[in-house]
């Protein structure tokens, strides 16, 4: 293919009005991901049980975006269990794949290359435990199959557009991995405008039957994680897509508007999408800075210093403590320890008469 010459690049010469303002926000989530790699202050584990829990968070927001109805607290339990491998409903079905794929996506991506061999292995997988899916999974589409925005319980809202004819997938599909390879290895656009890129086309061509919603967002983690945007292990892009999806329909449906046009406008879908991305870089930032407990401690822990928080003077002492959160000693006393290193409480007096105070 004339990978230059193809509309996938044309539609990149994106207006002036809209450059300056796309170019910021990527600078901004730019100043994120350099600051993730230089720090420290993050110890691995506890980057590690933020990542789990972005697993959880991130398969029931991509799911439900899609009519599951799967409570985040359902997620994690599926999550908990997910070695016993038994299914009662059509909706943990589809969870428990989503949940493996996206565990996989975080621990490998370095060795899952964007190609298309890649894209039918992750479809497969994440639709390995769905009975329903059973006939198309890991294969391309054998029918039309249109774009529809749904509400929690799966009832059809609205049509967003009609994707490419099963025909023409592979054709295009292969054209969109193979312009995409070419746009990374000559630096042809920032690789979040190429990422954009790569999932409008991904949703506009829709390749599966179904799962192309899924798929496109567990290709999004994967893009992100190589190009160095390690942030995305820790914040949810899906659950800032869920709460957005309103937008998420309309920018898609408005793009679609000029796709295969003469002249292809792209604008307001990198807009909505690289403002996701500036959300969760700027959740991000807020780990890092230390300034969002509710992302560095456990649910204990949280509990305990919410219940401080909210005492007068904000002071407690550990029998105090004990009694009202009704947790071992040695639970509280780790829980303390916990939030003198954060410096999240600062230790009064000594012995008998410590009492400890909320910052």
């Amino acid at each position: 293919m004339n990978a230059p010459g193809s509309r996938l690049s044309r539609r990149l010469n994106l207006r002036p009005s809209i450059v300056e303002s796309i170019y910021s926000i990527i600078a901004e989530i730019d100043a994120v991901k350099t600051g993730w790699k230089l720090t420290g202050r993050l110890p691995p584990q506890t980057i590690e049980r933020l990542a789990r829990s972005v697993i959880v968070t991130s398969t029931g927001a991509s799911n439900r975006i899609e009519g599951n109805r799967l409570t985040d607290r359902e997620v994690e339990a599926l999550y908990k269990n997910l070695r016993i491998k038994r299914f009662r409903t059509r909706d943990e079905q589809e969870v428990a794949g989503y949940l493996e794929v996206l565990e996989l996506v975080f621990g490998n991506y370095q060795d899952i290359p964007v190609r298309e061999s890649s894209i039918l292995q992750l479809h497969q997988d994440m639709l390995k435990y769905s009975d329903k899916d059973a006939r198309h999974k890991g294969q391309y589409k054998f029918g039309p199959n249109r774009v529809e925005a749904k509400d929690r319980t799966g009832r059809v809202l609205g049509i967003i557009f009609d994707p490419t004819p099963p025909h023409l997938v592979q054709k295009e599909m292969q054209e969109l991995v193979e312009w995409h390879a070419w746009a990374v290895a000559g630096n042809f656009r920032h690789p979040l405008i190429l990422i954009a890129n790569f999932v409008f086309e991904y949703l506009a061509i829709h390749p599966f039957q179904d799962g192309n919603g899924r798929t496109s967002r567990l290709l999004t983690n994967l893009m992100l994680l190589q190009h160095g945007y390690e942030f995305a292990r820790v914040v949810s892009h899906e659950k800032l897509i869920e709460s957005n999806k309103a937008d998420y329909y309309l920018a898609l449906s408005k793009t679609q508007k000029s796709w295969k046009g003469k002249k292809e406008d792209i604008s307001l879908w990198l807009s909505f999408f690289l403002r996701i991305i500036q959300a969760q870089s700027r959740q991000a930032l807020s780990i890092l800075e230390g300034d969002s407990v509710e992302y560095l401690l456990s649910g204990k822990q949280l509990e305990l210093w919410r219940w401080a928080a909210a005492l007068p003077g904000r002071e407690f002492g550990r029998k105090a403590a004990i009694e009202a959160m009704g947790y071992p000693a040695r639970t509280v006393e780790s829980i303390v320890k916990k939030l003198l290193d954060l410096k999240k409480i600062e230790k009064i007096g000594a012995g008998r008469a410590t009492r400890y105070r909320v910052l």
